[in-house]
């Protein structure tokens, strides 16, 4: 649980696009439009799932909503691949990672731990991003008991 004595919001962004957009640029591109915006562990999973569309709509409004979070968009400061949706475990949430640079460069701006929040329907996908300041409580735990 994120308490306000260990954390609070650093930013917030959130995105919905239609899958329709994503399946479409799928279909005329493939793997160019793919490899450009999603890793291969990103691409390996989505093409496991039932409706694949789907998983990589919400993975591309989870890359969206992580960006405005930080209030510049993709761009200057984070590209497509900067920003990595995963699971931390089978079937456990989904967590950003981000690539080694782009943290570099969110921790500058005094950016914590990012949380996700993915959902679809049949013609949408939804994230919202949350951006946290001060430590996550699993990262103060993990430190005491080191």
């Amino acid at each position: 649980m994120i308490g306000p004595a260990t954390s609070g919001i650093w930013g917030c962004g959130v995105d919905l696009i239609e899958i329709n957009r994503i399946a479409d640029s799928m279909e005329r591109w493939g793997n160019r439009f793919l490899d450009r915006l999603f890793s291969a562990a990103e691409q390996a999973y989505c093409r496991t799932r039932g409706r694949p569309a789907a998983h990589f709509a919400a993975r591309f409004a989870a890359k969206e909503a992580v960006s405005k979070a930080f209030g510049t968009g993709i761009g200057q400061h984070l590209q497509w691949l900067d920003i990595c949706v995963h699971r931390g475990a089978e079937d456990g949430p989904p967590r950003i990672q981000l690539s080694d640079q782009a943290a570099a460069w969110a921790r500058t701006m005094g950016a914590g731990p990012i949380l996700i929040s993915l959902t679809h329907t049949r013609e949408y996908a939804l994230a919202q991003a949350l951006i946290l300041t001060g430590r996550h409580p699993a990262d103060a735990s993990s430190e005491t008991s080191q």
